[in-house]
């Protein structure tokens, strides 16, 4: 059966929520993918900033192998060692007591919004709920994460959206302050921003929004599902800012492929959530906590994170070598693996054309290009990227 045949299969049973390419892939390696008819690709989508080793890792694929002939699945009620080991990772190596699993990014947002709640009414008392997150944000497709995303196109045809959420400006430290009252438990926000069009956030503004938080006692949430697990060349993008959050939410990178999500707090603001407050069915399962567990160890035994660092520079420096020959080219902006290139123009017909040649890429937005390639990418890679960008602008 052709890819084609085998694409109009897709379309006849699975709902239209996507516009996907016409390309079915099959198989991956490394940096690389092939799809159904043999194709290959250098991949700098990496599943949406997911695949954090890359494809056919063997230590990844030894350990989920290990685990899946032990045990899937137990659920919640009851211990398990994957679990725990996964937790003592994330808390041993961040500035947070507690951890809950879910199995997306927008899980963990939605737990952090019910913490924010919980914490509020029980610290400032019932009218405490209003939530504050940022223009141009994104975080999550579920009602309350997709409310909390502050960019009214995902809006469009769910109205009324649900109460007690409002949009700041992104870095504007006065416009936020003049929004804040009794009635705020908790101000949301991403270091850096992902679909808004990697939009890193300014030191300054998010001291600022540390130290409002702590006078106020309002939780402050940073939405790291994309930027977390290594993809900024930290293990946390807050990291580079010197400001420790009260909540974090994680995902995308963490499982390597493995659908996984977190939420992590500090113990004041974790205190709030009692025995059946929150619960996740498959949230930290033994597979899922397994993979999660894999990446992180590799994260730190393999020095992936200097390699993040190393190559994010160097992709940028290359991509601003092509901002010096292309006009189009309106800024390059971002850190470590996660960069974003803003066009004059829109960026799908460049996607397009690259994939074609071999090179997968992602928009964060019209006019902007993405580049989240797996954390293992080394200078080759990017230069076989640069390439085929560079002949695809020749042609703009």
């Amino acid at each position: 059966m052709s890819q084609t045949e085998w694409i109009q299969r897709g379309k006849n049973v699975i709902m239209h929520t996507y516009n996907s390419f016409p390309v079915i892939l099959k198989n991956g390696d490394g940096m690389y993918v092939w799809d159904e008819n043999g194709k290959k690709y250098l991949d700098f989508v990496s599943g949406i900033a997911v695949n954090s080793l890359g494809y056919k890792h063997r230590t990844y694929i030894d350990q989920l192998t290990k685990q899946i002939e032990k045990l899937t699945h137990c659920s919640n009620l009851y211990w398990n060692m994957s679990n725990i080991e996964l937790a003592e990772l994330l808390i041993e190596n961040s500035g947070f007591d507690k951890v809950f699993f879910c199995n997306s990014g927008t899980e963990a947002v939605e737990a952090a919004l019910k913490l924010s709640r919980k914490y509020g009414k029980l610290v400032h008392g019932r009218e405490c709920i209003q939530i504050i997150t940022m223009k141009q944000s994104f975080h999550g497709r579920t009602f309350g994460a997709i409310t909390a995303t502050g960019q009214e196109k995902y809006h469009k045809g769910l109205s009324p959206m649900l109460p007690g959420i409002s949009y700041a400006p992104f870095n504007d430290f006065a416009g936020l302050k003049q929004m804040v009252t009794e009635k705020t438990c908790a101000i949301m926000l991403e270091p850096i921003q992902g679909e808004g069009g990697i939009r890193p956030v300014e030191k300054e503004f998010l001291q600022n929004v540390r130290n409002l938080c702590t006078e106020k006692n309002i939780i402050l949430i940073f939405d790291e599902v994309q930027s977390g697990i290594g993809r900024t060349g930290k293990l946390f993008a807050y990291e580079y800012y010197d400001v420790q959050p009260d909540v974090i939410t994680l995902a995308k990178g963490l499982g390597g492929g493995f659908p996984i999500g977190a939420m992590m707090a500090v113990e004041r603001v974790a205190k709030a959530f009692l025995p059946g407050d929150h619960a996740s069915t498959f949230g930290g399962n033994p597979l899922a906590s397994t993979a999660a567990k894999t990446v992180l160890t590799e994260i730190f035994e393999q020095n992936l994170l200097s390699n993040v660092t190393e190559q994010g520079n160097y992709l940028k420096e290359r991509l601003l070598q092509l901002q010096e020959i292309s006009k189009e080219i309106i800024d390059i902006r971002g850190v470590g693996l996660m960069l974003g290139m803003e066009m004059t123009i829109q960026v799908a017909p460049i996607i397009q054309k690259c994939m074609e040649r071999g090179l997968l890429l992602i928009s964060a937005g019209s006019h902007v290009i993405r580049f989240v390639p797996p954390l293992i990418c080394q200078k080759d890679d990017i230069d076989a990227a640069i390439l085929i960008l560079q002949d695809v602008l020749g042609e703009e």
